[in-house]
């Protein structure tokens, strides 16, 4: 009779995979590669979010729900816990804020969140799996803790450059090496992109905002209505930064050679920025310098992305 039962069940549609000993981890793993929570279920946030790219999109703009484009490049979103803010423009103050924004955003997944956990709640899989984990059924704060807790586990620090600051075998070139010495003095770089993720967690303007064109985005400003922040976007993280072209806010950059003559020669690249903070004179890398560089930006991505 319980057999028979179980194939009743099974042929209505009831999935059986098993929840013993799941994790928030692998459940929020799974739901990220899943479009069932984007509104006409079409999109996830692996949509945005390639895994072979960093976890970061490969287009200028993204496209959500019905060809929509939105209006920022996806960053990519490893190295995320450690972080204080979330978005370019910091909107969001912890992984768990931010990971429920784009289900919501409706340039992108356009959903809502009463729909999404809804869904859940009637999928037999993720109905079974929020029980096992919360002992109740889903919600948005269940939702949100999956999501995040798999994004925190997007660390990485198998990388060439780990490598040599540990005198491991397998460690970054000695180009790389000469170009580590230009990130921290010559370059600037540092200046910036401080901290074992190579970020100060801070916002500044590179000069990329004129008020007009694709350089019309307030950044930081649109969140705080400080004139201090006008044209400021959080100082993103460099690891892997090699896999997650295009590149600035508004992905106006295609290679890291063509970021790397930008910050050389900022005045020339974009004139008339307005509220710059930082790049107020040119850096004149040589040619040999600039290639150093790139190698050791080159030597910050992790092995797990490596084919």
């Amino acid at each position: 009779m319980k057999w028979a039962v179980i194939c009743i069940l099974a042929c209505l549609g009831w999935a059986f995979t098993t929840t013993t000993d799941l994790t928030p981890e692998q459940l929020g793993e799974r739901l990220f590669s899943d479009p069932i929570l984007s509104l006409d279920s079409t999109l996830s946030c692996a949509s945005c979010h390639i895994p072979a790219f960093a976890f970061c999109d490969t287009a200028v703009f993204s496209k959500g729900v019905g060809g929509s484009l939105g209006r920022r490049n996806s960053p990519g979103i490893t190295n995320m816990s450690a972080r204080p803010y979330f978005f370019l423009d910091g909107r969001a103050a912890t992984l768990e804020q931010q990971v429920l924004m784009p289900i919501q955003d409706t340039l992108e997944m356009h959903a809502t969140l009463p729909l999404v956990t809804a869904r859940l709640q009637a999928h037999p899989y993720y109905k079974a799996a929020f029980m096992q984990l919360y002992g109740k059924p889903v919600d948005a704060q269940q939702l949100a803790g999956v999501l995040a807790a798999f994004v925190r586990t997007l660390e990485t620090s198998n990388t060439p450059f780990d490598r040599w600051m540990q005198n491991q075998p397998n460690p970054m070139s000695e180009s790389a090496v000469r170009g580590r010495e230009i990130f921290m003095n010559k370059g600037k770089c540092f200046d910036c992109h401080f901290s074992p993720d190579f970020t100060g967690d801070e916002f500044r303007n590179v000069g990329l905002y004129t008020g007009k064109g694709i350089f019309a985005d307030r950044g930081r400003f649109d969140v705080t209505r400080d004139s201090a922040d006008l044209g400021k976007f959080k100082v993103p993280g460099l690891r892997n930064v090699a896999l997650t072209a295009p590149y600035m806010h508004n992905g106006m950059f295609k290679t890291l050679e063509e970021v790397i003559e930008f910050y050389d020669q900022p005045n020339q690249t974009i004139p008339g920025g307005i509220n710059r903070d930082t790049l107020i004179f040119p850096l004149n890398l040589s040619a040999g310098e600039k290639t150093d560089l790139k190698n050791f930006l080159e030597a910050l991505t992790d092995d797990r992305f490596k084919s």
